[in-house]
């Protein structure tokens, strides 16, 4: 199993930048086109009063049948006041227009082992700091732009946010879910990866949560909807699913989140998760799109015996909504990817098994936690938190 987001390399590359190593290359070389349908998104521009740094996201997303040749994306912070704050992409392979006093543009080239193919979303994160005091609350648009020569649609490559730094506190969650594009198996107590997924197989949901507020959260809520043709392999009872097994909501009551720049080293801001999945035998091979998943927040509220609703016993512990400072991120698409048989399988070497912990696996911890946090913990390592992969037996119920 591997556990990363999307793309796991950019968030070590937005560890790199906070310490201001972006290296400014050149645009990348075309290649001949092949044609397809790119489209942008952009969440996660919301900023809490007391968080000093947060990833916002440009959620690029293939809606063609090719992969493109090449990709770059451009971010324009002309408008942007520096003296306050500062958006900056998480890439390696950037170009800066503008002067030292007023940035006007960040352009970077898409790696090409990064590029999108058919259904799959690339998150490419744009890194926010805030530099000094402000009294008030503070606003300024962003505009982001992708091109690409292979593009046949350019109706959707712009998307203009507004970068916002609020006088309000609260947690502030984001969520990223891997599309699913891998064949698995629990076999002799272990979670091993076979290759491309197929029809008729089963494949692994992986998704990573992280609180980037400046209050905690007593716990989560998770809602999950798959796409046409794939159900839960297997139920959890911390979910409540619907009677086809094709979405849950899962509530996590004893899973706080601490905000990520909090400064007791035993806190715990992100938690990572995983759904064992069934592709239908009759599915024919392509990208499944209209997966789906959202967290929410819970507050934990102290009731006394004077309380309302008056059956509570003295001083429990309720969980009640709370809300996200910024909901733009709190939700990401997937897609489920099935593979054409005949072809190799395309599993190249099996990696080692994974230990499954309980007899449900569709929340799993412990399973090669230092892969699995590759991605996520390169942002959080230089803050010194910590990230946890939830097994079901780990999680007590909260009643």
């Amino acid at each position: 199993m591997i556990f990363r987001g999307r793309r796991p390399a950019r968030f070590g590359a937005a560890v790199l930048l906070a310490a201001g190593t972006v290296a400014g290359l050149g645009a990348p070389a075309y290649a001949a086109p092949t044609g397809t349908d790119l489209s942008l998104d952009v969440v996660g521009t919301r900023l809490a009063d007391e968080t000093p740094l947060k990833l916002a996201f440009a959620k690029i997303t293939n809606r063609g049948k090719n992969t493109p040749t090449a990709l770059s994306v451009s971010i324009d912070v002309s408008k942007v006041d520096i003296r306050y704050v500062l958006a900056a992409p998480a890439g390696t392979d950037c170009e800066i227009e503008g002067s030292e006093e007023r940035m006007a543009r960040w352009t970077c080239a898409v790696p090409s082992d990064e590029l999108p193919g058919p259904g799959e979303t690339l998150d490419l994160p744009i890194v926010v700091f805030k530099f000094g005091e402000r009294k008030g609350a503070y606003s300024a648009p962003v505009t982001v732009t992708i091109s690409s020569p292979d593009d046949t649609d350019k109706s959707n490559n712009r998307r203009t946010a507004k970068l916002e730094l609020t006088k309000k506190s609260g947690p502030d969650l984001f969520v990223l879910a891997d599309d699913v594009k891998q064949s698995v198996e629990v076999k002799g107590g272990e979670l091993r990866v076979l290759g491309d997924l197929h029809a008729g197989e089963t494949g692994v949901l992986t998704y990573f949560g992280l609180n980037q507020g400046d209050e905690a959260a007593a716990g989560l809520r998770v809602r999950v909807t798959l796409p046409k043709g794939v159900t839960f392999t297997e139920t959890d009872e911390n979910c409540e699913y619907d009677g086809g097994r094709t979405s849950a909501v899962c509530t996590h009551r004893n899973l706080p989140l601490a905000p990520f720049h909090s400064d007791d080293e035993g806190d715990v801001e992100g938690y990572g998760f995983l759904h064992l999945l069934t592709v239908a035998k009759g599915v024919k091979a392509g990208s499944l799109s209209g997966g789906e998943v959202t967290v929410e927040p819970l507050a934990g509220e102290l009731r006394t015996a004077t309380a309302k609703p008056k059956s509570l016993p003295k001083n429990v512990t309720v969980l009640t909504d709370v809300e996200d400072i910024d909901a733009s991120d709190n939700t990401d698409r997937y897609a489920v990817i099935v593979a054409a048989r005949g072809g190799d399988g395309g599993g190249g070497e099996e990696p080692p098994g994974l230990p499954v912990t309980g007899p449900q696996a569709g929340l799993i911890g412990g399973l090669g936690v230092a892969v699995l946090l590759a991605g996520g913990a390169m942002f959080l390592v230089s803050r010194r938190r910590r990230v946890v992969l939830v097994a079901p037996a780990d999680e007590k119920s909260g009643n």
